[in-house]
């Protein structure tokens, strides 16, 4: 075992909610130490300004580039940040020194893997100096110049977590409003890719007609009926027959062939959509897995979390199954990358990116 780094990862993915900030204590390799969680909230103004991004980053072809209101929005992000590290050392009684890293993700306002280009909206250097701790970000612009996906990054920390699972394969699946799968078998064997929708069109389809962020523990699809032609519309999209690696943006997927459908039925085919499209998933797999371990948000919607399980062959479970917090895996994730990432240690590889080699990744920002 090598040294011990205690990281903190702050996650703001796709799903657009807030701050995930998680503790880690880590070798970057199989020692993980879980430390304390939090989540803090987006408030309501600013959730208005990040779905404003979306839309502005859709012009860009330069990842670094911030028009019009983007490089507000990013200082602003920023800020939100470093204040949720302040409020979380606080809360768990932790000084800045007892902090050796900061994984930073930002938030994802374009990603578009055809195009080699992906955006997240963070400044690292800001939030060193307003935390005055050493900061990684930036941690998927490597592989992305580098010909890869530039996503997803979490299947390395999923495969140090299925170091203490006995019964392999085993996928990680996550859902946040774009759902990824993390296949791991034997020997540390790696697949990695997003598998469709995840939240994304269901929060947006229920926003929409209520005002909700989401179809709470899928109660309104529950009530549903599910449009098979409207399905089946869904799923002709060619990127499932696509092999992996493979990636997506929010925004890939439209809720079109839905429009029609009263509140009710439009949730409940949506959920369908996500749910078969993790199915689909499996088509590209070297092996059925064993069992899923589901993390991120949608593990607690049931109805979501059923029909999945009616898609895919073994046990669906969530990671709390094996004492994990399925809400933090990926700000823990971000932690770990950090840690590996400062020892020039790989986070990408040709099974879960498809660059054309593991390799490290990561810009560290010196607070000190």
């Amino acid at each position: 075992m090598g040294k011990l780094q205690r990281a903190l990862g702050l996650m703001s993915g796709t799903s657009m909610d807030g701050i995930d900030v998680a503790l880690l204590d880590t070798d970057g390799d199989r020692e993980l130490r879980h430390g304390p969680a939090a989540s803090y909230a987006y408030p309501a103004e600013i959730k208005v300004k990040v779905r404003a991004a979306l839309i502005e980053a859709k012009s860009l072809d330069d990842r670094g580039a911030r028009p019009g209101n983007l490089a507000e929005i990013e200082r602003t992000l920023t800020e939100l940040n470093a204040s949720a590290v302040s409020a979380f050392l606080e809360v768990n009684g932790l000084s800045r020194s007892d902090i050796d890293l900061i994984g930073f993700h930002g938030q994802t306002v374009l990603h578009d893997a055809p195009r080699n280009l992906t955006v997240q909206l963070g400044d690292g250097a800001l939030l060193a100096e307003r935390t005055g701790v050493d900061v990684v970000y930036d941690l998927r612009a490597a592989d992305v110049a580098a010909g890869g996906q530039g996503a997803p990054l979490v299947p390395v920390y999923h495969r140090a977590l299925a170091a203490s699972v006995p019964d392999l394969p085993v996928a990680f699946l996550n859902i946040g409003g774009v759902a990824n799968v993390t296949w791991i078998g034997h020997g540390g064997r790696m697949l990695a890719f997003d598998t469709g929708p995840g939240n994304a069109l269901i929060d947006d389809w229920v926003l929409m007609h209520t005002g909700a962020a989401h179809d709470a523990d899928g109660a309104l699809a529950a009530r549903g009926r599910i449009d098979e032609d409207a399905l089946q519309e869904l799923l002709t999209n060619n990127y499932f027959g696509r092999p992996p690696p493979k990636s997506l943006d929010r925004n890939d997927f439209s809720s079109k062939p839905v429009k029609d459908l009263s509140l009710e039925d439009g949730a409940a085919t949506l959920s369908a959509f996500t749910a078969a499209a993790i199915g689909r998933a499996r088509e590209h797999m070297p092996e059925e897995p064993r069992f899923w371990v589901v993390c991120g948000g949608g593990r607690k919607n049931r109805t979501l979390m059923s029909m999945i399980a009616a898609n895919v062959a073994n046990a669906v479970v969530p990671a709390e199954a094996l004492g994990l917090d399925g809400d933090f895996i990926e700000a823990e994730a971000w932690a770990y990358l950090a840690v590996r990432s400062a020892m020039q240690l790989p986070i990408t590889f040709p099974e879960t990116t498809g660059v054309s080699s593991p390799m490290t990744g990561g810009i560290l920002i010196g607070a000190r």
